[in-house]
């Protein structure tokens, strides 16, 4: 048997003790005894001495241990912190570990730090991982947990986006503006710059090909059309995911780890309506008009390969384009536009809302919402293009 006690009582409260128990006749193999009270006074104290005693254990680790904590006084959340620690310390020693017995308040208190700290339980040592199956039921149910979260959230978002249709007046559209004016004119630099050069990319890499065969006029309408019908929403789509939906995960995010979303639960406002519906309707209204612009600044950088590489007029250059393009096309951009912002806005609200814990999961939950966004974005971009085929 090992023993450790610290020398100095703990005032209004019995002492902190520490005791590990070699009995390899028990069934639960040897027992880590904690008593006393196990609190913010005694970590350092109770923390010094548990590393005198891991360093024993990790020489000759046992098979498992059960931590018993019925002595236990009382542990408040740096304790519970203290206890999730030895528990995962053993465990990457190899060492199997429970909690046996865990008085009923003790067992709330590892709950609760372990999910407001964003601690999950350890793996237990030297078990052996499930087998492929296993991990493919896993999966298959938390796809199916998540789809069931994702689609919760578009119905609430879409009976918020109602509810804004017939009472316009309850949408705070200061905040709208705000956004719009983020997303949307702080974006147009970017969103330009970009545009102009894929339009010149995609003149220049075609006129290689067309302009030995002498069709170097069908530039013009290879880049319209290809920018106008697709290169140009996935794109302005990709930008303002990458700006504006990881900003709105990160804000809401924040707001969660700040308890800034409970507290308006609590003073009666709607989440939704509050906080996400400005974003989302930012986002209807800013991304089309970003297509367009992006549309323009693309022709543009395809006009000026033309003028320059292919001998071109401008005139001819815009008049090629403009009999390539028709009004279903543009049409069809802007419908896409729209449908692309609600993704992206929506995946991006409903994965800030997701935080838990602490400021960590916002970064993850900001870059599971980027990509999130980009992969419904080209799935609906696809089913858009099966669907306009056929029709």
């Amino acid at each position: 048997t090992m023993t450790g006690s610290i020398p100095e009582g703990i005032r209004g409260g019995p002492e902190p003790h520490l005791e590990l128990i070699r009995n390899e006749t028990e069934a639960r193999g040897p027992i880590l005894s904690i008593s006393g009270r196990i609190d913010l006074e005694a970590y350092g104290r109770l923390s010094d001495e548990w590393q005198t005693f891991r360093a024993a254990i990790a020489a000759d680790p046992p098979e498992r241990i059960s931590i018993d904590l019925g002595a236990a006084a009382s542990v408040d959340s740096a304790g519970a912190l203290l206890l999730i620690r030895i528990e995962n310390d053993l465990r990457d020693c190899g060492v199997s570990t429970e909690f046996d017995p865990v008085p009923e308040d003790v067992r709330g208190m590892l709950a609760l730090t372990r999910r407001h700290a964003g601690v999950e339980p350890a793996a237990a040592g030297r078990t052996s991982g499930p087998n492929w199956l296993t991990r493919i039921g896993d999966a298959s149910l938390r796809a199916k947990q998540e789809f069931v979260t994702l689609m919760t959230f578009f119905g609430d978002m879409i009976v918020a986006l109602m509810q804004a249709l017939r009472h316009p007046r309850s949408v705070r559209w200061n905040d709208v503006l705000v956004y719009i004016q983020r997303a949307g004119v702080e974006g147009l630099p970017i969103v330009g710059l970009i545009s102009f050069l894929l339009g010149l990319i995609i003149a220049f890499m075609s006129s290689l090909q067309l302009k030995p065969l002498g069709a170097g006029t069908y530039v013009a309408s290879l880049v319209g059309i290809s920018v106008v019908k697709e290169l140009g929403p996935i794109m302005t789509a990709i930008v303002v995911a990458g700006r504006s939906g990881s900003a709105f995960a990160a804000e809401i995010g924040t707001m969660k780890v700040n308890e800034e979303v409970d507290a308006l639960v609590i003073m009666g406002f709607d989440p939704m309506h509050f906080i996400a519906l400005p974003k989302i309707l930012a986002a209807v209204l800013v991304l089309p008009i970003l297509t367009l612009y992006a549309d323009l600044f693309a022709i543009l950088g395809g006009l000026f390969v033309g003028v320059v590489g292919l001998d071109l007029t401008a005139y001819t250059y815009i008049r090629q384009t403009l009999q390539g393009l028709h009004m279903s096309d543009i049409a069809t951009s802007l419908v896409k536009s729209g449908v692309f912002a609600v993704l992206i806005a929506g995946i991006s609200c409903q994965r800030g809302f997701q935080v838990t814990g602490a400021a960590e999961a916002v970064g993850r939950q900001t870059t599971s919402a980027v990509v999130s966004a980009l992969f419904l974005v080209i799935v609906a971009d696809s089913l858009f293009a099966i669907v306009l085929h056929y029709i």
